[in-house]
């Protein structure tokens, strides 16, 4: 079934249990997975600079990225990062003062960037040289009006809580769109009034393949709409499918469809935290007799209703993921060791 990479992070070893995310975790990875063996190669470790981070316990991640081709558009919650691949070499970088928790980057039809600049409520076009071309508020209200353009954000640990915690930024034709996590939909920034609603639960990423937007949320479940008629037509609830197993599957975020039928999910394993109202959803899906199960990919027959695979990432050290891509074939050169930031396999 081929190979991955797998974008997330190492998990700090904590004294204390209650650790928040903005200091939760050491280092930002990439993973190369070998779905035929179950094998894990770590092709990239990144630790966000001093100038970028608000201190030097902030955390370190890897959030919702992009693979066009032969790059990878990946942020860190203060930067966005280009690299060259199967090799990793960087061959971009952007960081900017608004920049604040960044859940997702993406290249534009016009060869600029896009984010989702969670923690000021808004998404963020700008070029690769750093100059910042728009700003939307994903919500009712003019950009900066909560915030302030003179504040450097990449030094402030956390603005939660959020009004809308926007998380997943996708283009439709020439219009821009981002899912809002608290609103429970999609919203287009540039036409207002068009809008996705999921309602559900909490989305995460917005991936269109083929003439279909697939949507995970939080609590497992894939949801499929129409970007003609942006209208629902699935909902596929995967805990449904694993209820056999009664584990709580984790914290729903990436997907990779491979076709119409196969689809990787990824899942991290869910942790406490002091924005209790963020896993809510885990009291409804939570039932006595429950496990959680860690950190991991699987891949569902959605037609079939079966899970066809799964393999753990947290026995690797890899504790949280976001991103999954289908694998850019490596060369004899790379599978050497001549080309840079490739890792031990494990």
């Amino acid at each position: 079934m081929g190979v991955l990479y797998v974008l997330g992070a190492r998990q700090r070893k904590l004294l204390l249990k209650n650790e928040d995310e903005p200091h939760l975790y050491e280092s930002a990875l990439v993973a190369r997975v070998d779905t035929e063996t179950g094998r894990l190669e770590m092709c990239l470790e990144y630790q966000s600079p001093p100038e970028a981070r608000a201190n030097q316990n902030s955390s370190n991640i890897f959030k919702c990225g992009t693979l066009i081709g032969d790059k990878l558009y990946a942020c860190t919650s203060t930067e966005v990062l280009i690299f060259k691949v199967p090799s990793f070499e960087r061959i971009g970088y952007v960081s900017l003062p608004c920049f604040n928790d960044l859940h997702h980057v993406t290249p534009t039809g016009d060869g600029n960037l896009l984010v989702a600049n969670t923690g000021l409520d808004m998404v963020v076009k700008f070029n690769l040289q750093g100059n910042i071309l728009e700003e939307w508020s994903v919500l009712d209200e003019i950009p900066w009006t909560r915030f302030s353009p003179k504040v450097d954000y990449r030094k402030v640990d956390s603005t939660k809580p959020h009004k809308s915690h926007p998380n997943f930024v996708f283009e439709l034709g020439n219009d821009v769109w981002v899912t809002r996590f608290i609103q429970r939909d999609a919203v287009c920034l540039i036409t207002p009034g068009k809008r996705i609603e999921i309602g559900v639960q909490r989305p995460h990423d917005g991936l269109l393949f083929k003439d279909r937007l697939y949507f995970t949320t939080v609590d497992g479940k894939i949801v499929i709409a129409n970007c003609q008629t942006l209208q629902l037509e699935r909902i596929i609830e995967l805990s449904a499918i694993e209820d056999e197993k009664r584990s709580l599957l984790g914290w729903c975020r990436g997907l990779l469809p491979l076709d119409e039928r196969r689809i990787w999910v990824g899942f991290t394993r869910v942790r406490k935290t002091k924005f209790k109202e963020n896993i809510l959803w885990v009291k409804q899906v939570f039932r006595d007799g429950m496990l959680e199960a860690p950190t991991h990919i699987a891949l569902y027959d959605i037609v079939d209703r079966r899970c066809l695979q799964e393999i753990e990432l947290e026995r690797h050290d890899f504790n949280v993921v976001f991103s999954i891509f289908e694998a850019v074939p490596q060369t004899s050169k790379d599978r050497n060791g001549v080309t840079a930031n490739m890792g031990a396999v494990i």
